[in-house]
């Protein structure tokens, strides 16, 4: 009797363990590829986001300048006050943690932390607020990912010796650097050095719409500037500069400190309009003038081939002691994308017209439309259309070149346009940003799936915000923000995301 009895047990056990095993199997194919460890989170940035316009000691930058400049910014606004998160973090945090993000992209303000460079003194009130600011996220479980400038510099150092234009400046970004390490690295494991250097470069130095508003010829009618070579000598002095930073932190803190540091790059997808041979390679001059032009020196210690080629003497050379320095200076990539453009060989081609046409930006011309037809649904933005594809084609194409370096998507989101007749429904009901997120999550599991090394993503943004140029004509923020009371309200897009994070964190194991 007892025989039969642990006989009959032992059945059970087995159809019960071939339901579990059945059950996990058909879970797994379904499950999130983000392993356990994966950060979601939001972004923001610290001119866009946190106002207090010289509060506490901070100085100028060059941002500050260039908004308080009449003609700037298309609505004539500033970001003295935009969201002021600088006041408000603890709300903020607050709806981070109802989302349930694990981490929160943002970057600490140059001037605030240091008012006039190196040429001053620290400000020890801009310490003590990061210092506050790093804790209560910590407080609420949410990792600090932390840049050091994204697009904003002291004036001070723009007034001394034009800020990028002179190799001054990497004296500057490594002092800063060494500040910021050693002030927060204890608490910080996520550094990036610049946020989106090739963006900062194309439009101060190029078309002259971000400061300092350097430009030439054909590209825009600004005081001053040489758009043909401005832009290939600030963006060396950069790179040297994330380099510099990088040699820092190396030497002196990433071993006791246990983080590690890379930069974050505008990544757009770029499809040749037709299948000849001149257009592909057209493909691979317009990535060499915009995504390798940096990640090639920092990764593999050479600007591309391409650019050697059409530039030749006008572009900057590097020393053997600095490409001693150069190789290899990352951790990780940070990608920033949002949407994907055809390129038009125009070598053996005409172009007549459009951005990417001339010999400084490698003879590419880039279009969104082929054949009467957008290459994705268009948006009421004029740079932004929805192609989720390119997602996973961007990182799969970054995966290739650069032996799967580790990689986080440190931007992705949809804008809308905001007018007087925009009902406060329509903004709350954000369906589109919702559709869009959806799809360009979907090409991104796809591309883990097939083998990218993704460790995180943030969602652009958080909140609404001062758009650069676009001031607050634009909104991004999973929460809306009326900008007389600064109110936040909970967005569907945030209630969507949460939803999302909840499902793909559950879904990681069957147990």
């Amino acid at each position: 009797m007892e025989f039969w009895l642990v006989y009959y047990i032992f059945l059970l056990f087995e159809v019960w363990l071939s339901i579990f095993m059945i059950s996990c199997h058909s879970i797994s194919l379904n499950a999130s590829p983000f392993p356990s460890s994966f950060l979601f989170g939001t972004a923001s940035s610290s001119y866009q986001f946190e106002g207090a316009y010289l509060s506490d000691g901070k100085g100028l930058n060059n941002w500050d300048n260039f908004t308080h400049e009449p003609g700037n910014i298309l609505d004539g606004t500033n970001g003295d006050i935009s969201a002021d998160h600088y006041h408000r973090y603890l709300e903020d945090m607050n709806l981070m943690e109802d989302i349930g993000v694990n981490s929160y992209r943002f970057s600490i303000s140059w001037a605030r932390v240091l008012p006039k460079g190196r040429f001053g003194h620290i400000n020890q009130a801009g310490i003590h607020h990061y210092n506050k600011f790093i804790d209560a996220l910590l407080r609420k479980g949410i990792q600090p990912f932390v840049s050091l400038t994204h697009f904003d510099i002291p004036q001070e150092l723009a007034d001394r010796y034009g800020s990028w234009l002179s190799p001054e400046v990497l004296e500057d970004f490594k002092y800063y650097a060494d500040v910021c390490f050693r002030s927060f690295g204890n608490r910080v494991k996520y550094w990036t050095t610049f946020n989106e250097p090739n963006v900062a470069v194309i439009r101060g130095y190029r078309s002259g719409i971000f400061p300092p508003a350097h430009c030439s010829g054909s590209f825009g009618n600004c005081s001053s500037g040489d758009s043909d070579r401005e832009p290939f000598i600030a963006a060396h002095n950069m790179i040297l500069s994330h380099a510099a930073a990088v040699d820092v932190y190396r030497t002196k803190y990433q071993k006791e400190q246990g983080g590690c540091i890379g930069i974050v790059m505008n990544a757009i997808w770029y499809e040749p309009i037709s299948n000849s041979l001149e257009d592909k390679l057209a493909v691979e001059r317009a990535q060499a003038f915009y995504l390798y032009w940096f990640l090639d020196p920092i990764i593999l210690g050479k600007y591309p081939s391409e650019m050697h080629e059409i530039l030749g003497v006008d572009l900057p050379a590097f020393s053997n002691h600095e490409l001693e320095k150069l190789k290899s200076a990352l951790d990780f990539i940070g990608i920033n994308h949002y949407s994907s453009f055809y390129i038009k060989d125009c070598i053996f081609s005409v172009c007549n017209q459009g951005p990417g046409i001339t010999k400084a930006e490698g003879f590419a011309l880039r279009t969104a439309e082929k054949d009467g037809f957008f290459i994705g649904e268009p948006t009421s933005i004029d740079w932004l259309y929805i192609y989720p594809k390119g997602m996973e084609n961007i990182v799969t194409y970054i995966k290739e070149r650069y032996n799967n370096i580790p990689m986080f998507i440190t931007e992705n989101g949809f804008g809308e346009k905001e007018n007087h007749s925009t009902s406060m429904n329509f903004l709350l009901n954000d369906v589109k940003r919702v559709e869009y997120l959806s799809s360009y999550l979907e090409s991104l599991e796809t591309a883990v799936r097939k083998g990218a090394d993704i460790r995180g993503y943030f969602a652009w943004s958080l909140l609404d915000n001062f758009e650069w140029r676009d001031g607050y004509t634009v909104r991004f923020g999973l929460y809306h923000v009326d900008f007389s009371t600064l109110k936040r309200t909970q967005k569907l897009s945030a209630t969507w995301y949460k939803d999302y994070i909840s499902t793909h964190r559950a879904n990681n194991s069957c147990i």
